[in-house]
């Protein structure tokens, strides 16, 4: 029962996650899509990287929370899970969720060196290239999570309908997953962590240099450069944990036999208990950007500023508008006018 109660909880994180998320990103896509921000290339970047966020709280968190959390909140709702895991829905939302969480990882990467050419190599920036980089990214995480929905489909596993991979390609399948997480966690790790320590480096010689902070960069970009360590910082610290117990675990399922699985079995319960929390923590990658961007980054925070006052004013506007429709009233253009100034 408490094991019960133990996953309804960490399972309500999830659902909390995708909720802050999905709106903490939208919000964050509209500042950097506005007119004053799409002009730069960082924030054609970060708009691609909130894009990316809601596709994967969508087809990799609530999925997840659909396949796993309401299941102990409604179990009639197994019916829902068992159109999850038909084949057809479960290749498109592996496929979808993969490609998702590549774009989130490597959009972070290609974004760190973006900064890394603009603050220590500023004549080579590739400032103008953006959006066929990002397209270009699609397409190659596109071909490269093919495999998954290829090797996956319906089966059937302790007497339910499951979405994994086919028991005939199961070494196939684990080679190409075990590319995959590293293609997620280490190797970026290892390049964000070696350009973010070029890019400080670089910074701190300018300023002992020339006595005077950043003389020769804009607010702007430094303010890009701080959101970039920001990013990158958190991204590593939710990474690292899951992606070390989900390697160990994964690892032990593949090469423990039944009778070690048997007497290790409280061992590997708890590891399981392990992995659902350095999960939960994981998804916070998913909805910590806005707070991060708003911390750091005073131009993004008066841009939303702007953003939000405009759509309050328009709101007043419209309800003004309505009332001058259903009274009569003769001084409807003199009220706009008041509005607008």
């Amino acid at each position: 029962m408490a094991h019960v109660i133990y996953k309804y909880h960490i399972y309500t994180f999830y659902i909390l996650i995708f909720l802050i998320g999905l709106i903490g990103n939208g919000l964050s896509l509209a500042v950097f899509t506005s007119k004053n921000m799409r002009k730069m290339s960082a924030s054609s970047y970060l708009a691609a990287l909130s894009a990316a966020d809601i596709s994967t709280l969508i087809f990799y968190v609530f999925i997840e929370w659909l396949r796993r959390g309401l299941v102990h909140i409604n179990p009639d709702t197994e019916i829902l899970l068992n159109v999850l895991n038909k084949d057809g829905p479960c290749q498109v939302f592996l496929f979808l969720s993969y490609i998702s969480r590549v774009m989130s990882t490597w959009i972070i990467v290609i974004f760190t060196i973006e900064r890394f050419t603009g603050v220590c190599y500023p004549l080579k920036s590739f400032k103008g290239n953006s959006k066929k980089i990002l397209i270009g990214m699609l397409i190659i995480g596109g071909l490269l999570v093919l495999y998954k929905p290829i090797l996956s489909g319906e089966y059937i596993a302790r007497g339910q309908v499951t979405c994994s991979s086919n028991p005939m390609y199961s070494f196939g399948s684990f080679v190409l997953d075990s590319i995959f997480a590293l293609l997620i966690t280490l190797v970026p790790f290892i390049i964000i962590t070696i350009l973010n320590i070029m890019i400080m480096r670089t910074l701190y010689l300018r300023n002992y240099r020339h006595s005077e902070l950043f003389a020769e960069t804009t607010k702007i970009r430094l303010e890009f450069t701080l959101i970039l360590l920001a990013i990158s910082f958190f991204f590593i610290a939710f990474n690292l944990p899951y992606s070390a117990v989900w390697f160990k675990n994964f690892m032990s399922s593949r090469f423990l036999s039944n009778d070690t699985y048997n007497f290790n079995h409280k061992d590997i319960d708890y590891w399981r208990g392990v992995l659902h929390v350095t999960r939960t923590v994981f998804y916070l990658n998913y909805c910590v950007n806005f707070f991060l961007y708003s911390i750091t980054g005073a131009y993004f925070r008066n841009e939303l500023a702007l953003m939000l006052r405009f759509k309050q004013r328009k709101n007043r506007i419209y309800k003004s508008h309505i009332r001058s429709s259903r009274f009569g009233s003769s001084n409807h253009s003199g009220t706009i006018a008041t509005y607008m100034a």
